[in-house]
Formats: C-alpha cells, sequence, structure tokens
C-alpha cells in the first residue's frame, strides 16, 4: 500500500508543477502583451486560465481522496496540506494575469504615458520569486524558499514608488486619457505585487513542509494602497 501511496503522491506532485509551469508562462505572456501592446496575446492568456482552473480542482480532489482513503501522517500529511494550499495561491497568480490581461486590452494601443521600467521589474522579480518558490518545493530547500520570502520587500517598494509616480498623473487633473491610463497601469502593478505576495506564501509553505514550522511575512501596508485581495 505504501508504494501506491508513494506513486500518487508523485503523480499529485507533477501536476502541481505543471500548474506551475502554465502560471508561469500567463505572467512572463501578461507582461510581453503590455510591452508590445499585443491584444491577441492577452487574449491567448485569459483563454488559458481555465486550463489552471480545471487542474486546481483535479488536485483538490485528489488530495481530499487521498485524506480519506489513506489517512496519512506527519510529513505525508503535510505535504497534502501544503498541496492545497500551493495550488490555491497558484489558481490566484493566474488569475492575476488574466486581470492585467484585461487591463492591457483596456489600454489597448493608445501611446503610453512613461516608459515601462518600473512595472516589468516588477514582473521579472514576481516571475522570479515564483520559479523559486516552486523549485524549492520541488528540492524541498527551505533555504532557497526563505530567500524568495525576503525578496518580497523588493517587490514592495518597487510598488510603493510606482504608486506615488503614477498618482501624480492623477491629482493634477491632466489629460484625461493619461489619468486612465496611470489608474490602469496602477492596477497592473497592484496585480503583481499580489503575484510576489503568492509567491511568498508558496515559500512560506514549503517551509513548513520541510521543518513543520509555521512562517508568515507580515508586512507594513504603505497607507492609501489598494486593500489586498
Amino acid at each position: 500500500m505504501r508504494v501506491g501511496f508513494d506513486k500518487e503522491l508523485e503523480k499529485l506532485e507533477r501536476d502541481v508543477l505543471r500548474m506551475g509551469s502554465i502560471v508561469e508562462e500567463a505572467v512572463v505572456k501578461a507582461i510581453r502583451a503590455l510591452a508590445n501592446q499585443d491584444l491577441a496575446l492577452a487574449d491567448e492568456v485569459i483563454a488559458n486560465d481555465r486550463e489552471v482552473d480545471l487542474l486546481e480542482i483535479q488536485i483538490e480532489e485528489k488530495c481530499i481522496a487521498l485524506l480519506a482513503l489513506q489517512c496519512p501522517l506527519g510529513r505525508d500529511l503535510r505535504l497534502i496540506g501544503t498541496t492545497l494550499k500551493i495550488t490555491t495561491d497558484l489558481e490566484r497568480v493566474g488569475d492575476n494575469a488574466v486581470n492585467i490581461m484585461e487591463v492591457v486590452k483596456r489600454i489597448g494601443h493608445e501611446p503610453l504615458i512613461k516608459p515601462l521600467i518600473d512595472i516589468p521589474r516588477m514582473a521579472n522579480l514576481a516571475e522570479k520569486m515564483l520559479k523559486d518558490s516552486l523549485d524549492a518545493f520541488v528540492r524541498r530547500d527551505a533555504t532557497l524558499a526563505e530567500q524568495v520570502r525576503l525578496r518580497d520587500d523588493e517587490v514592495d517598494e518597487i510598488y510603493v514608488g510606482l504608486y506615488d509616480e503614477l498618482m501624480g498623473y492623477v491629482f493634477p487633473g491632466g489629460e484625461e486619457y493619461k489619468v486612465r491610463q496611470a489608474i490602469n497601469l496602477l492596477f497592473i502593478s497592484y496585480y503583481l505585487e499580489r503575484i510576489a505576495d503568492h509567491a511568498t506564501n508558496i515559500a512560506e509553505r514549503v517551509v513548513y513542509l520541510v521543518t513543520g514550522q509555521a512562517v508568515s511575512h507580515p508586512k507594513a501596508r504603505a497607507a492609501g494602497r489598494p486593500s489586498r485581495s
């Protein structure tokens, strides 16, 4: 029975990695679509999110079946619980990529009000955090997971600076399209910040899986920033 159980756990992990791969690609494509104002690519990312949703359901059903039939204890129980939490975070990363695509479509082909520097920086950091958190899961590497957690502060710092800059387009009452686009870019930066938060959540789950110790990363939220979803 143990051999069969181990094989089911391996399949479960492969499903998580497949889901993670799809979500990582969605984040990369989301920023490429923004940089190139590629509305067709935006539609592709939105359409592909259905696969992520289906994988989340399938993984959840497998986890519940394993809990019900095998009654796992100790490390096995932590692995199944961690898997459930990770898939939830991955699904939300996918949702945030879709949210970015919807904003890209709202911006369309109108001229960008500023060069895209900070948003791609945030995107690269968030995508790397996501990749490293999943690598930490595969390797059961608590040290790498801890490094991911620490990098979240860097994303937050960029977001705070970008928030202040973009709000500068809103308050003076400038051109309507600039105000509208500044708000749209602010939404994109917020979604990227959330992706980094979900990568941090995954890293925290990995630390718990490896060490059995629950960790959290409380963050001081800047005044006036949108509330976390």
